[in-house]
């Protein structure tokens, strides 16, 4: 048989993230981690001797890099457009963290630029690739619960200032807990439902500052620029009607993370930020939950990036795409227009639901 085609990824950000998609990418036989970037030389090459990556350079000789096909950006939120049209211009698919960007206008940059140039976009969460999310899809799919009537997805919590070494951008443009966690709700519940066609919300900024409560910058003072409790109501094309409640001024809660209710049942699905978890289930002639076994192999981050290089290599649509991540990006920002004009805001954007994967994948493979 001839050799597995190997697709050379370069990753640009070696910050606290960065470990995760080092160990996550390394199982796929068809993919090479080529080389490590960062604005700090010295970051990049402790990454690169930690995880035994063959090439650490500035973020410039990385983008002139010829041979690397995808550019994996893990920068902060405020340089993710940036740096993603710098990759495209060099004639690289780019696959970012999330959000895709700011704003709509970068986002629709950053899409348009990659289509003139015949490369791909893809941005993060990739968690709806993990056997958590997947397994709820079918089960979904396949009508265990009926026609869905409705959906809830809260995210709840005190602020990352409590553990993050470095939180301030967590309350800049770019952050708070609609933009930091949203993506990992939001790209779940499209890949479930579809998109979404109306939101009306509220949302409110707690408290001015906040106390970096973390090393290395414990007692520092963070100006917050962004609101940090919002409440939504989605209206999806399909008709089911969703809340969200997104915030980082909550000490404790008992709600449940995502759940969908259907015509013959209710499904409660795991943590979105994670790839696991477990899912419970309760039909109309049950009289208790169940929990239900993964039907799809364990993942970590770094399968988005693996689907984009399958895709790449068989021409196929890649799954964590461009256009979901700028769908995800609409309905945020028209979150924050809602809660400011105090009315409902048609989201303008749509997208289609991510293909589901198929069952006999092992963990290790993305499907041609």
């Amino acid at each position: 048989m001839p050799p597995t085609p190997r697709t050379k990824i370069g990753l640009v950000g070696c910050g606290a993230i960065s470990p995760a998609y080092f160990k996550g990418l390394k199982p796929y036989a068809f993919l090479e981690v080529a080389a490590c970037a960062d604005l700090d030389l010295e970051r990049a090459k402790t990454r690169a001797t930690e995880f035994g990556i063959s090439r650490a350079c500035t973020v410039e000789e990385l983008f002139a890099t010829p041979d690397l096909e995808i550019v994996v950006n893990l920068t902060i939120p405020s340089a993710h457009a940036s740096v993603a049209l710098k990759a495209i211009s060099e004639g690289k698919s780019v696959i970012s963290e999330k959000p895709l960007a700011l704003n709509r206008e970068e986002g629709l940059r950053v899409l348009e630029a990659a289509k003139k140039k015949g490369v791909r976009v893809g941005c993060a969460p990739d968690t709806f690739l993990g056997a958590g999310i997947q397994t709820s899809r079918k089960l979904l799919d396949d009508g265990w619960i009926g026609a869905p009537v409705g959906a809830t997805a809260f995210m709840l919590c005190a602020g990352h200032e409590r553990w993050h070494p470095s939180p301030e951008f967590y309350y800049q443009r770019g952050g708070g807990p609609l933009f930091d966690m949203g993506p990992y709700y939001l790209t779940s519940l499209i890949n479930l439902l579809g998109p979404v066609a109306r939101v009306a919300a509220f949302a409110k900024k707690t408290h001015p500052t906040r106390v970096i409560a973390s090393e290395p910058k414990r007692g520092q003072v963070i100006s917050v620029e962004v609101p940090t409790h919002a409440s939504a109501s989605l209206e999806f094309r399909n008709g089911v009607i969703g809340t969200l409640i997104m915030s980082f001024d909550v000490w404790a809660h008992t709600l449940p993370c995502i759940e969908i209710y259907g015509t013959e049942g209710s499904l409660s699905l795991p943590d979105p930020n994670g790839f696991g978890g477990v899912i419970r289930l309760r039909r109309k002639e049950n009289k208790d939950w169940g929990e239900i076994p993964h039907a799809f192999p364990e993942r970590s981050r770094g399968a988005g990036p693996a689907d984009m290089a399958k895709a790449l290599q068989s021409g196929r649509p890649h799954r964590a795409s461009g256009e979901l991540a700028f769908h995800v990006l609409d309905v945020m920002c028209a979150i924050h227009e809602s809660a400011e004009a105090e009315r409902a805001i048609d989201v303008r954007s749509t997208c289609d639901r991510p293909a589901p994967l198929p069952l006999d994948l092992v963990a290790e493979e993305m499907d041609a």
